[in-house]
């Protein structure tokens, strides 16, 4: 497994890093036994970066990932950890709390069910507006300066709130969705990430199954599956984004690879500073996206993707509108 290292004052983490919310949330139900052994396997073929946040499975993630790394060295695993999201005993969404005293009662809360006396990169899953980002990013300093954490990261932030947060600390990471149908980034915030050295973490590499050739019309979803609330998984948005896919998978075929391989190598090619983080809940998903690290695409590989899925193609938005307005990184 090659490595990268996150910006210029992050940790160097795997090429590839696995991101585990569906093993406990939001995708339906998962095999806890299979979720687990897909850890291991990740951590055995070298994937060091594991990306949970607190309010997955309302701490059960944490839990989880507690359970996977028992009896293995705490230091072959870097833990990226989101926090702030509230919920409520239904699932639901109750905003985000960014103000001091409680990211201190979250981190508290992380630390004991991840059983570990420190967190690798510590990050606001939203930040809603109401502290200034200054304030946030304050208050981690101090836990980095105590120990608790090691690196602060953001998630979903424009550039502008990106360099009042770097102004303040060293900012490791960017976490932030980028693939093939969800460019935005590659406005203003990649270039802002990379003139100030922070790295990006690009989450829905495969825009959640949508483009990594396993998503059919006639697939039903469970109504725990967020993503049958989504507008690009919907009617004729889903008819739109599939043809996307279908144009994908002749040059995928040409090359001798999957969808999703190619759809990760291109993430990959996008620069040294970008770190794609895979979603698998499974070992024969993780094993096809660890095959995308094999997968260099030329020049004329780089320009038939770009003909078959331009940068605006994607029909309807990555969230609901009213989710779409809690994201800082859509505002600017």
């Amino acid at each position: 497994m090659d490595t990268r290292t996150l910006g210029t004052t992050g940790p160097t983490v795997s090429a590839l890093g696995l991101g585990l919310m569906g093993m406990s949330d939001l995708y339906g139900d998962a095999d806890e036994v299979e979720s687990i052994a897909t850890i291991h396997a990740a951590l055995d073929a070298g994937v060091t970066l594991l990306d949970t946040g607190d309010f997955y499975g309302m701490g059960h993630n944490e839990m989880l990932l507690r359970e996977a790394l028992r009896g293995r060295n705490r230091d072959d695993a870097v833990i990226s950890v989101k926090f702030g999201a509230l919920r409520d005993v239904d699932g639901g969404w109750n905003g985000a709390d960014v103000r001091p005293v409680a990211i201190k009662n979250f981190l508290a809360y992380s630390l004991r069910r991840l059983g570990t006396d420190h967190i690798d990169i510590y990050r606001p899953a939203r930040l809603p507006g109401d502290v200034p980002v200054e304030d946030v990013v304050g208050t981690l300093a101090e836990l980095v300066k105590a120990g608790h954490i090691r690196h602060i990261g953001l998630s979903e932030v424009s550039a502008e709130t990106l360099r009042r947060a770097h102004a303040i600390h060293p900012i490791a990471d960017l976490q932030i969705e980028y693939s093939l149908i969800s460019r935005n980034p590659e406005a203003d915030i990649l270039p802002t990430a990379r003139e100030l050295g922070v790295g990006i973490t690009a989450y829905g590499v495969l825009s959640r199954g949508l483009i990594s050739g396993h998503w059919t019309a006639r697939r039903d979803t469970v109504s725990t599956d967020f993503r049958s609330h989504l507008p690009r998984f919907s009617g004729a948005n889903l008819d739109r984004n599939l043809a996307l896919v279908d144009a994908l998978r002749a040059i995928a075929e040409a090359r001798g690879v999957t969808v999703a391989q190619i759809a990760i190598a291109w993430v990959l090619a996008r620069g040294e500073d970008i770190v794609p983080l895979v979603g698998a809940r499974r070992r024969d998903r993780l094993t096809e996206a660890l095959g995308a690290t094999a997968v260099t695409l030329t020049g004329e590989d780089l320009a038939a993707i770009e003909a078959a899925v331009p940068a605006d193609a994607a029909a309807g938005s990555r969230y609901g509108e009213a989710q779409m307005a809690l994201l800082d990184s859509e505002r600017a």
